[in-house]
């Protein structure tokens, strides 16, 4: 064999995978593939003067490359079994915190020294969101940001590189099932190993479905997340900032009983482009360096749908909803709230005209013609109960930028030790459908490792 392990994928399971081995068993001779670039080749060309909109560039750097889609992310790790994944069901959740905790450990190590500890623990919050019909959940969230998770990230690669071989910008085609191992196919020539670690990431979903009907792997159908982001004035949520950072709260809408969620908040942060499979989508980052702070906060507002018999492309049903708002806006839709409720399309001499002044560039448009009316409807209502915790988040001038969708895999079938039907075939982090964040799939990484190495 070529290598002992190959991991595919150098997103956060990927890294903490390879750590891990290095770490207990530095004989081992660990290659890791990506599709994407080294962390300090990863430039996204959209500066906002030149470059306004996604131009489609041939590997993502915001979505691939050493860091995964994580690299440019807030640098949340929300230590929690609440959200954030299913991993606990798989290792017990007092073994899923652990593992969380221990990753949290590694970051102070390398470059997160100094970074804050949120937590939800006896907050007066819980309290008043219960009142106004909302659910936080509980969960210890620690901040890096944007500027200290690339140092941790820098960091973890200048302790990696002489002990593994990396291949970047080296997409895999294929996985073979060989004796006594597996064989990884890529353009330029195929690998073997005895052990296979494969951690794709919500990107890399369709490949990953590809390679569980060659090798007949089960999957079962997941959900995906669509919805817009939410950009108001800091001040409008800052009582919850300060004391929270992160705040996951979840309302049951009165009209269809679906449930909507806020999600990755960046407080003083940017909303910004993202490209997955070529849609262009929405996001939000946030710096730690006060000097990078914005006068906005942003997140997300998403509703979850899961299908039943007999559609099963949960993900095929967001990129059309995503490829329909770029069809419109040719690329990301901004829109006010107060045009949205009075089915108004937003101009640009609105937006121009707005208190709020958005952070990323986007198409003036209408989001009722993009979302179905369920969505938007949940969306609304949510902003209004937000309104009650937050007086102003319902104010006309408050900015909905669509979509955002969050992409799940297929959830792959593995067993207690997230190993496939394939002995030494493991498949972990988003990629597995089972984990969907940082700390969830950096922990996988870790057990994995673990289980290889013992």
């Amino acid at each position: 064999m070529d290598f002992d392990v190959i991991i595919i994928g150098a997103g956060p399971g990927g890294i903490f995978s390879a750590y891990e081995l290095t770490r207990r068993k530095p004989e081992l001779r660990v290659a890791v593939f990506e599709a994407g670039h080294p962390l300090h080749k990863r430039r996204c060309p959209i500066d906002g003067v030149k470059v306004k909109s996604c131009i489609g560039c041939k590997s993502c750097s915001i979505m691939s490359g050493f860091g995964g889609a994580g690299a440019f992310s807030d640098g949340k790790y929300n230590i929690t079994n609440d959200f954030g994944g299913t991993l606990y069901e798989y290792l017990g959740k007092q073994r899923a915190l652990e593992l969380m905790r221990y990753v949290d450990e590694i970051n102070l190590r390398y470059g997160g020294e100094g970074t804050h500890l949120y937590s939800t623990a006896g907050t007066k919050f819980k309290k008043l969101c219960i009142q106004n019909g909302l659910h936080l959940l509980d969960a210890s969230v620690r901040h890096l940001g944007t500027d200290i998770n690339y140092v941790v990230l820098e960091n973890l690669y200048a302790e990696l590189k002489d002990q593994v071989t990396f291949f970047f910008d080296t997409p895999v085609r294929a996985v073979e099932v060989i004796e006594g191992g597996y064989r990884v196919n890529c353009d330029a020539g195929s690998h073997t190993c005895a052990k296979c670690v494969i951690s794709v990431g919500r990107s890399g979903s369709k490949w990953m479905e590809q390679v569980c009907r060659e090798l007949d792997i089960k999957t079962r159908s997941n959900r995906v997340d669509l919805g817009v982001r939410v950009e108001l004035p800091a001040e409008v949520f800052s009582h919850l900032t300060d004391e929270l950072y992160e705040s996951k709260i979840v309302y049951r809408t009165e009209k269809y009983g679906d449930l909507v969620r806020t999600f990755c908040m960046n407080p003083k942060g940017a909303v910004v482009n993202e490209n997955t499979n070529g849609i262009v989508t929405v996001n939000g980052h946030s710096y730690e360096d006060p000097a990078k702070h914005t006068e906005n906060t942003n997140f997300a507002l998403l509703v979850s749908k899961h299908f039943s018999e007999p559609f099963k492309d949960s993900n095929g049903y967001g990129e059309s909803i995503a490829r329909l708002s770029n069809m419109l806006g040719g690329g990301v839709i901004v829109q006010r709230f107060g045009d949205l409720v009075s089915g108004h399309r937003s101009t640009e001499k609105r937006i121009r005209e707005s208190f709020t002044t958005p952070t990323l560039n986007a198409t003036p448009g209408d989001l009722s013609l993009v979302l179905p009316k369920r969505i938007l409807d949940g969306i609304i209502e949510m902003i209004y109960a937000l309104d009650k915790i937050a007086p102003g988040t319902a104010n006309d001038d408050t900015l909905l930028y669509g979509v955002e969708v969050k992409f799940y895999n297929m959830e792959v079938s593995v067993n207690d030790h997230l190993e496939t039907r394939y002995d030494g075939l493991y498949v972990i982090g988003d990629g597995s459908g089972i984990t969907h964040s940082l700390s969830h799939a950096s922990a996988s990484g870790i057990f994995v490792a673990r289980e290889i190495t013992e």
